[in-house]
């Protein structure tokens, strides 16, 4: 049997590609993320790995992997519960507090109820929900994971947040007036969304999750922290970080529930899959070799118009996948 070569390794994925969920109205998903959060419409078309599933593809202009959110539209399917292997959250990132407070006027303004600004510590955050009920947030650039640890040694130890930051020491009146100034009609250029911010998820192991995580996708511990909503729960960070920088649209995080917690149910307002980078068909029949001498089962190559793509699974269920960076859009 010929090896690949690019030695299984060395393979570690720069972030995400793209992040898909359901919808049970494609017509108001397109009215929520385009028309309100300014959203470009990659493609708008019925190819799906479903031939009976509607799919849609949002992003930034030229649809650049770590910029889409892509939706499979089911509009007869149950609404999904969150749980154990699926999503909690998705992120998408603005550059500034002061264009995160216009998005929380605007937002509030169209009749959509915003929590925040939250102090996170390494960013600044604002909670809302889509029409079916996915958790969504708007993160701030910064200031980054080296706030309350060096950028050389990221993840080594356990770093907990400031009282301020947590239940019961954060001034939650003050969080919930403080907003933009003046009214903000319309998306100004500074409040542009610049892609995927980070992607919560939860899981019932959070070690072993740590140890798939670093030898399936060569993702670093980049924060081991809590949940800052609640302190019980452990709450970790991977990434793309070769010791001097974070990569952008690559951190992945998960709150550390027990294995006592319902595990998520796939449906309506839920994540279908989250699907990570490789640069080409080679990398990606490299990535298929490493994670099958894990032992996991990994589809065959899927393709598309738009990329190639395998599939596999968390050891807690949460559904994976590899695309390609190209064709592209």
């Amino acid at each position: 049997m010929t090896t690949n070569t690019r030695t299984t390794k060395t393979l570690t994925t720069l972030g995400f590609h793209h992040i898909t969920m359901v919808s049970g109205d494609s017509r108001r998903t397109l009215a929520f993320y385009r028309d309100l959060l300014g959203l470009s419409v990659v493609k708008d078309a019925g190819e799906s790995k479903d031939p009976n599933a509607y799919r849609l593809y949002l992003g930034n202009e030229t649809g650049t992997p770590g910029t889409l959110i892509t939706f499979v539209e089911r509009p007869a399917a149950a609404h999904g519960r969150p749980g154990v292997g699926g999503v909690h959250h998705l992120a998408l990132g603005v550059g500034t507090y002061e264009a995160q407070l216009k998005w929380k006027r605007y937002l509030m303004d169209k009749g959509v109820p915003v929590s925040g600004p939250m102090p996170r510590g390494y960013f600044t955050s604002l909670y809302f929900r889509d029409p079916d009920g996915q958790v969504l947030e708007i993160a701030t650039a910064g200031p980054g994971y080296a706030y309350d640890e060096p950028i050389e040694a990221l993840g080594r130890q356990i770093m907990l947040p400031r009282e301020q930051q947590l239940p019961g020491g954060r001034d939650e009146r003050s969080i919930q007036m403080t907003t933009y100034s003046e009214p903000v009609p319309v998306i100004t250029p500074d409040m542009k969304l610049t892609g995927i911010h980070h992607i919560t998820g939860m899981t019932d192991d959070i070690e072993r999750a740590s140890d798939f995580y670093e030898e399936a996708l060569g993702l670093a511990v980049v924060k081991k922290s809590v949940n800052q909503d609640d302190p019980e729960t452990p709450h970790w960070f991977w990434a793309n970080y070769d010791g001097t920088r974070v990569l952008p649209h690559s951190s992945w995080t998960l709150f550390g529930w027990t294995p006592r917690h319902p595990h998520a149910r796939a449906g309506v307002g839920q994540t279908n899959h989250v699907a990570f980078r490789a640069e080409d068909l080679e990398e990606l029949k490299a990535w298929q070799e490493k994670l099958r001498s894990m032992e996991l089962d990994v589809s065959a190559v899927i393709g598309s118009p738009f990329f190639s793509s395998i599939n596999f699974s968390a050891p807690d269920g949460q559904l994976l996948e590899i695309a390609t960076d190209g064709p592209g859009f």
